[in-house]
Formats: C-alpha cells, structure tokens, sequence
C-alpha cells in the first residue's frame, strides 16, 4: 500500500497543530475571569418596591370606591 505524499503532509501538519494547541490550552484557561461581587441589597430597595405597591393598590381604591360616594355619579 502507498501512502500519498499529500496524505502524509496533512498529518504532519495535523499533529503540529495539535501539539501546539496541546501546549497553549492550559495557558487560556488559567486566565479565567473574577468572580462576581457580593450582592450589597440590604432590602431597602425590596421595601421601598413593596411600599410603592402598597401606594398604588390604595390610589387605585382610592379612584374606585370615590366615585360611589360621591352624589353627580350614578351607577346602576
């Protein structure tokens, strides 16, 4: 059996691109980044949310239970 001359080139070429990935693939993963900063909500925003809800909820049965109460309205 012959190899081609062309066949064995590539896999010349094949494992010296193999090495040389071989070689600087450690080097990339030791370059991974920083991790993530700690969260710095201490739950004031998750309150001042919570109120602004409650706020809205009240403005909104504010404009819907007014208009019963009041006499140039009529509903039926």
């Amino acid at each position: 059996m012959a190899v081609c001359a062309s066949f064995k080139a590539f896999i010349a070429v094949s494992v010296a691109v193999l090495l040389i990935l071989a070689i600087a693939s450690p080097s990339v993963e030791a370059q991974s980044s920083a991790p993530a900063p700690a969260p710095t909500s201490d739950g004031t925003s998750i309150d001042q949310g919570i109120a602004y809800l409650l706020m809205l909820v009240a403005l909104v049965l504010t404009y819907l239970i007014h208009p019963l109460d009041a006499s140039s309205y009529t509903f039926f």
